[in-house]
């Protein structure tokens, strides 16, 4: 028999919620349960530089987004603040079981994390961070990209809302521009 922890059930569904949460050293702690998360989009092979060749198998890229995040910005098109994103990028391959064609998504290779703390990170309220994988089990902790990593500069200039690729979340996108959140100057 298995034992809940002393949070018990409502503690634990409030931190699958709520999964902006770090260590005593201010390490961004590893967000359980995501693959229960509110899942935007997968896109294939995609690339901000120039491409350096097709590859045969391009990798995928899956975004989950918490689901107190979600509801708020289906209801207001802005992310509160103690949202979290993931890009969780994964292998593909044609070759398997009775596939004839097309792609589909092995190992995880890559879990990214892009957080609003408006309290931690002054700046904009955005950082980012990496979970490092090794050995196809990602760290418990993630490692903040320092402020001059391409990352900021991307997110800060080219994104639909705040400092995320709406634009890329089908589901997402018309409810921007519904509400009228969508980055001064976006898309023109």
């Amino acid at each position: 028999m298995r034992f809940l922890p002393v949070l018990g059930l409502a503690g634990l569904l409030a931190a699958a919620d709520n999964p902006v949460r770090y260590d005593k050293e201010g390490k961004l702690l590893f967000p359980d349960g995501y693959r229960e998360w509110v899942f935007l989009s997968s896109g294939l092979g995609m690339t901000y530089g120039q491409p350096a060749g097709t590859p045969e198998n391009p990798p995928f890229d899956n975004v989950f987004v918490n689901r107190e995040a979600y509801r708020h910005f289906v209801k207001t098109g802005r992310w509160p603040d103690k949202t979290m994103l993931l890009l969780e990028i994964r292998s593909s391959t044609t070759h398997g079981s009775i596939n004839k064609a097309g792609k589909f998504q092995t190992a995880a290779r890559r879990l990214e994390a892009a957080v609003k703390d408006t309290s931690r990170f002054k700046e904009d309220g955005w950082a980012y961070f990496d979970f490092a994988n090794t050995n196809g089990e990602f760290a418990r902790t993630g490692t903040l990209f320092e402020r001059t990593a391409s990352c900021y500069g991307c997110h800060g200039k080219v994104t639909a809302v705040e400092n995320t690729f709406v634009q890329f979340y089908p589901t997402l996108y018309p409810i921007a521009e519904k509400k009228g959140t969508l980055n001064p100057g976006f898309g023109k």
